[in-house]
């Protein structure tokens, strides 16, 4: 066999051996995700000086309001509220705040992703001149979240508070299919914002994966009354 023909075949194992080692890596890093999402436990002892609560998975605001009432922070924020849901329908999804003085709840609107949760809460947090809050989201989102909390406040003190929402079907099949997929999707975003100021600093140009939109006001919900 000629010099020719042994270099397109030597290319073609070099580049399978690569793809094998990415995925060997890929499956090691989706082990060690979900057990770090299965396994990471809310710190219930501590109080912070906010909730801090993102829309869009069952039981999270449910799991801050309970803290609220536990006194483990003096407001909570809900950041990422669709700008079409007033208070009223927010105490319907709730079914009411309770005992809760409406003036402890805060409602943000600007955000539609983990980024802009992030910066959105950043800028209520320094308003407040608060120093410390507790992260409430779902136990898939909770790694993502933290990483992009840490990154817009690196100086306030982050406590996680995972929230695992059970399925009226535990041993379904498509409850367990459900499930990975969420984890999978979420561990690909991960990675991508692991590894995002990386490719930022080398492709300066890069538009962000979404772009988060512009900040708008806090809403408290005693002002909307």
């Amino acid at each position: 066999m000629s010099a020719t023909m042994r270099r397109p075949r030597r290319a073609w194992r070099w580049l399978t051996a690569g793809l094998a080692g990415a995925g060997v890596l890929w499956l090691v890093g989706l082990a060690w995700f979900m057990y770090d999402a299965l396994t990471l436990a809310g710190d219930r002892a501590s109080a912070t000086d906010a909730i801090v609560v993102l829309t869009g998975g069952r039981l999270r605001l449910e799991t801050g309001l309970d803290l609220l009432g536990a006194g483990k922070a003096q407001k909570l924020f809900l950041s990422g509220v669709n700008p079409r849901v007033d208070r009223l329908e927010l105490l319907r999804v709730v079914a009411a705040l309770r005992e809760f003085d409406t003036g402890r709840v805060v409602l943000g609107h600007a955000a539609d992703n983990t980024l802009g949760n992030a910066r959105e809460t950043a800028e209520w947090m320094q308003q407040q001149d608060y120093k410390s809050l507790r992260l409430v989201t779902s136990w898939y989102h909770m790694r993502r979240s933290l990483l992009e909390f840490a990154r817009a406040m690196p100086e306030i003190r982050i406590v996680a508070e995972p929230v695992f929402a059970g399925h009226a079907e535990p041993n379904s099949w498509a409850n367990w299919l459900d499930a990975a997929q969420l984890a999978i999707g979420e561990y690909d975003k991960y990675l991508l914002t692991l590894v995002w100021p990386g490719i930022g600093a080398v492709w300066p140009s890069a538009p962000p994966p979404r772009p988060a939109g512009a900040v708008m006001p806090a809403i408290s919900i005693a002002d909307r009354r």
